[in-house]
């Protein structure tokens, strides 16, 4: 049932923006690229694969620890095209900025974003700029899109999803979503967090280089960890186990999770990734992704099962077995 109303929850990334994305945008825009609902667009070009993605930067506060709205933007895009398998050739940024912001503030941003860009090895090749009256925006919003080039050999995707395939998550999850929670709120603690934020297009090269038939790579987002695998698991019709004692999540943040009442599981972060990885590759590509600073807590949390096609389980701790459904509602608006 198309909604009547845009909610909150439509920008969650969980059940409700899945349906919003397949009951309203498919239908209008169907085409063989899109239906992939991949991280970005994969596009053959002549003898080439180049991946292309977009995306909008909308995050409260516009500061936080850990970067800022700007080197998010650019880390974001980046790793939308990492999660193809490409390599950036180059960004866009679309600046929408209200009347009154700060030269000085806008000058911080941009430099995060030069930086990024620099870390990543891309450059920002175009843009634009608008500015609108005073309360028709929030203080900032950017786009940013990029193109990539995908080597030859490397096919990652949701229809590569096959039983046995082993899942690697490269670090601790939840630590972003958190981290703008406790900017947002003004909430203090003894050991602070921050953002994870990270651009993962070095890190992807370097799982690669070990074995370029990657099947999946997907990273967690809005929605968290826990959606990111029931869009997999939906994808490819595949079964999903995962093992809650081998999910890295840092005490502080367990420990905010349960003061606040959120589920790990579900909120988002901005500097990991999911693999899907051959089994008789598994380890050799741990290893390196572990070698990686950005992967130096990464380990293997599952596997894909022939049973129970489409759904997600967990073991937990104490040896039960949870459904680990798709987020619904939304549990932290404006989170990037």
């Amino acid at each position: 049932m198309k909604p009547d109303k845009i909610l909150l929850d439509h920008g969650s990334g969980g059940r409700t923006s899945h349906d919003l994305i397949t009951g309203l945008m498919l239908p209008l825009f169907d085409n063989p690229v899109l239906n992939q609902l991949h991280d970005g667009a994969v596009l053959t070009v002549g003898n080439h694969r180049i991946a292309f993605s977009t995306d909008s930067y909308v995050v409260d506060p516009i500061f936080f620890p850990g970067g800022n709205i700007g080197n998010l933007a650019v880390n974001g895009t980046v790793n939308d095209l990492a999660m193809c398998g490409a390599s950036p050739l180059g960004l866009s940024a679309g600046l929408i900025i209200e009347e009154g912001f700060p030269v000085r503030d806008l000058e911080i941003i941009l430099n995060r974003m030069a930086k990024s860009a620099r870390i990543a090895g891309v450059y920002i090749v175009t843009g634009d700029t608008k500015v609108v009256p005073k309360g028709a925006a929030d203080r900032i919003f950017i786009n940013t899109s990029g193109i990539g080039l995908i080597p030859d050999g490397v096919d990652i995707g949701a229809h590569r999803v096959c039983p046995g395939d082993q899942i690697l998550l490269s670090g601790t999850i939840a630590d972003h979503g958190m981290t703008i929670l406790t900017q947002r709120e003004g909430l203090t603690f003894d050991h602070p967090i921050q953002s994870d934020t990270v651009c993962l297009n070095h890190l992807v090269q370097e799982m690669l280089a070990v074995d370029p038939d990657i099947h999946v790579l997907r990273d967690p987002t809005r929605g968290g960890l826990g959606t990111a695998l029931n869009e997999i698991a939906g994808q490819s019709r595949m079964g999903i186990q995962i093992f809650e004692d081998r999910i890295p999540v840092r005490n502080e943040v367990a420990g905010l999770c349960e003061l606040l009442g959120f589920d790990p599981l579900y909120v988002a972060n901005e500097g990991k990734l999911i693999a899907f990885l051959r089994p008789e590759h598994a380890i050799d590509i741990l290893e390196a992704v572990k070698q990686n600073a950005a992967g130096k807590d990464a380990c293997i949390i599952g596997e894909v099962i022939s049973g129970h096609p489409g759904r997600v389980l967990m073991q937990t701790r104490i040896g039960g077995t949870r459904i680990v459904d798709m987020l619904t509602g939304e549990q932290l608006p404006r989170i990037c």
